[in-house]
């Protein structure tokens, strides 16, 4: 692999998650998403709620706080704002797994409310869960009726052509 090539592994998207309904735009940092989408580079992506928040405006907002341990890494690579009267998102909710095998999976961590693709429920009550994740699918993190929809796109089909 030439140097370029490696560039381009290093940087350019691999997936992405959509999000579909108004509540998964607000619950993503706006730092973090541009038109719509959460754009994915490395793996595995872990996402969870923030806890860091405040009201702000009348509004739930992240705030930044001072970390202890200036070395410690965070939990999440996205910490969703849940600002639902009941908690669809848990801390360490769910992650997206890119295998060997070349497949994307779709790893509940443990969440309470469970994660869901399409009709298939994996997770909820704390025990975690696994299931593949093809392009196109829709992510529901929390509960049946949870307003936090993404949809996962895969850009591994997708090849450049050198000129």
């Amino acid at each position: 692999m030439d140097e370029k090539e490696e560039i381009l592994e290093r940087y350019l998207p691999k997936a992405a998650l959509k999000a579909i309904t108004d509540e998964a735009v607000e619950a993503v940092p706006v730092n973090y998403i541009d038109d719509d989408l959460i754009i994915i580079r490395k793996f595995p992506f872990k996402v969870g709620r923030e806890s860091r928040v405040a009201k702000i405006n009348g509004r739930l907002e992240a705030i930044e706080r001072p970390k202890k341990d200036i070395n410690s890494k965070p939990n999440n690579d996205l910490y969703l704002i849940d600002r639902g009267h009941l908690l669809n998102i848990s801390r360490e909710h769910f992650q997206i797994d890119l295998r060997e095998d070349g497949k994307f999976y779709l790893v509940d961590r443990g969440s309470a409310c469970g994660t869901r693709s399409g009709e298939v429920i994996i997770g909820g009550d704390d025990k975690g869960g696994t299931v593949e994740l093809g392009d196109g699918d829709v992510i529901c993190v929390g509960t049946g009726n949870s307003p936090y929809l993404y949809r996962f796109i895969s850009f591994l089909d997708y090849r450049i052509v050198q000129r």
